[in-house]
Order: C-alpha cells, then structure tokens, then sequence
C-alpha cells in the first residue's frame, strides 16, 4: 500500500519537532517487580519470588504522552493523580520523560499502580491498587479547568479512556468543545463507556472488540457501506478501526474506505499498542498528513510496537526504517 512515500514520511516526522499535544485521560504506574521462582511457598500453594529487579514504567494515558515525545513533539497531560507516594513518584517520572505536568489534579484517591511480578520473564501475577469510580462533578470541573487552560498552546487533543473513572461526560465535553474553540482536532482512544458521546471527533480508534460491544453486531471492516454507516453513528470525521494482526479499517467522511494491511514481521508482545497507534496518529495529523498517511505511519508503528517486549515507545528512525523496508519489499 503506497500511500506514504519516505520523503512525506521524513517531512511528516520533521514537522512533528513542532507539535505540542495535550493528552487527557487516566494516568497509570506500571511497576515490575522481576525474579526467580525456585521453590513453592510452605504457607499456600503459590511460587516464592525471590526479587532481584524493580522498575517503574508510565501506563495508561501516560504511556501515549511517553510515546508522543518520542517522536520530538510537545506533550502535556490532563488527568488526576492521588496525594500519596505514588502520586508523587508518577508526576516524578513524567517529568523525567519530558512529559508536561501542569494538568495534573491532585485529589483524594489512589494513584492507579499496577503491580507485576514477573519470574523469569514471566508475569505470575499483578495486584492493582486503583479506585475507578467516576470523578464527582466538582473534581470534573477542575480538570476541564486544566483542559480550558491549556488548550489554547495545543495543536491536537487526545482523549485516552481506560475506564479509571476521569473521563466522564463533563470533561469529554469539556474536551470538545476545548477543540472546537481552538480550531484543533480531537483524536479519541474510547473505552465502553460513553461510547456515543464523542460528536465531532477528528478520528476515533476503536478496537475491534470494543466496537462489537458498543454495537452489539458483528464488526464488518471490509464492507464500506457498513463502516459508513457506523462512521455516521458516532458522529465521528473519521473512523479508525484497528484489528490487531489484520492491520486497520479507515472510513473518512470524504467517503474514503481503506484497508491498511499490518507489517508486523514479529508480534513479541501486543501491549501498549493501541497507545502508540494513538499518539502517531494525533502528532501526524497535526503536523499536516491527511487522515491516510496519520494511520499507514501508525500502522508502521504499531508493526513495530508489537515486536518488542513489554509497553515500548517508537522512534522516528525506527519508523523510517520500517517504511524503507516495506518499500524495498514491495519493489
């Protein structure tokens, strides 16, 4: 599929130097906790891991602001985080990663921490510690207040949902009508939820499964009469479909549908995916590519997202890398 040369690519990327993105969504620390397992515990039957490894990573909503500068581009993240430690420690490593944390909204709940303990490489277990009930309506206005503010130094706004209870209806409205008022498009990574509620959306990214769960059909991303009328539905500009190792599903509102087959030549791990997908998309997508070129870049990206181990990020010499190669394949 020929649909973005690596001259456009190059350019693309370029202009991405100058993108600032705001992120709004549910932040997450991912800790890994890594051993060996050599014997079973004489209190329950369960491994014992004896830890010879920590580290802290940025999940969620974080991990697509980790992706977004990566790429060179500006990022703030919208979201709330608890006033505790771990609180503490996230806004820390956001700060480390270049991340801006002037959005952050610190109430009194739990930081969203995810806990795995891995033996050998191998994850034997994960304990949460989370609260994901909805924000109350006055938490909500503080970070539409936070969106308000910085909206205006934004070229695009992502929306990432992971059902942690920040995106209720009032920040996506908040959200929308931040977009509308700037002129700047809204990228949305949904969750079951208010799945409906996203009018306007520049490009909206479900993933298959959740599609058919909104729906309570069967997804049908090859018929272009279906994808429009589901792209119509949702009231989106543009529907991005993504269908793991099947590639993407794109129906436009110009009436454009395309099939954007995966170049995935190693799936190692699928986590952390759809956060890259995402974070190329917005960044291209501001930095001028047309709907087309934003989701064949973030399906390089994704091919090579999926092939690493673990939540990983993308560089643009890896995606120009991956674009030469698919050229030089199919030449």
């Amino acid at each position: 599929m020929n649909r973005l040369t690596l001259d456009r690519a190059k350019s693309l990327l370029a202009a991405a130097r100058d993108i600032n993105v705001l992120v709004v969504g549910d932040l997450m620390l991912d800790v890994y906790l890594q051993g060996t397992a050599l014997r079973i515990s004489p209190e329950a039957p369960v491994p014992v891991v004896r830890v010879e490894e920590e580290w802290r990573a940025l999940g969620g909503a974080a991990n697509v602001a980790s992706n977004i500068v990566v790429l060179g581009s500006d990022c703030t993240l919208c979201g709330v985080v608890g006033r505790d430690k771990s609180g503490d420690v996230l806004r820390d490593e956001l700060e480390g990663a270049g991340i801006g944390t002037a959005g952050l909204v610190p109430l009194n709940r739990p930081t969203t921490v995810k806990t795995r303990v891995l033996a050998r490489h191998h994850q034997i277990a994960r304990y949460d510690h989370e609260l994901d009930d909805d924000i109350t309506p006055a938490e909500a206005a503080h970070v539409v207040e936070r969106i308000a503010g910085l909206a205006s130094k934004a070229d695009v706004i992502i929306i990432e949902d992971y059902n942690k209870g920040v995106l209720v209806r009032d920040v996506i409205e908040g959200c929308r009508s931040a977009a509308q008022q700037h002129g700047i498009p809204l990228v949305v990574d949904p969750k079951s939820r208010f799945f409906f509620d996203y009018h306007g959306a520049a490009v909206f990214k479900p993933n298959m499964p959740e599609l058919a769960a909104a729906l309570r059909e069967r997804v049908q991303p090859d018929d272009a009469e279906w994808m429009e009328e589901t792209r119509r539905r949702l009231g989106c500009e543009n529907l991005l479909l993504t269908l793991g190792e099947e590639g993407m599903a794109l129906m436009s509102s110009s009436g454009e549908h395309v099939r954007v087959p995966t170049v995935a030549r190693a799936v190692h791990d699928v986590s952390g995916a759809g956060d890259t997908v995402i974070a190329v998309v917005a960044v291209a997508l501001a930095a001028g590519a047309t709907v087309v070129e934003a989701a064949v870049l973030a399906n390089h990206a994704a091919g090579i997202e999926v092939g690493k181990a673990g939540v990983a990020t993308v560089t643009p010499e890896e995606l120009l890398a991956s674009i030469e190669l698919s050229r030089a394949a199919t030449a």
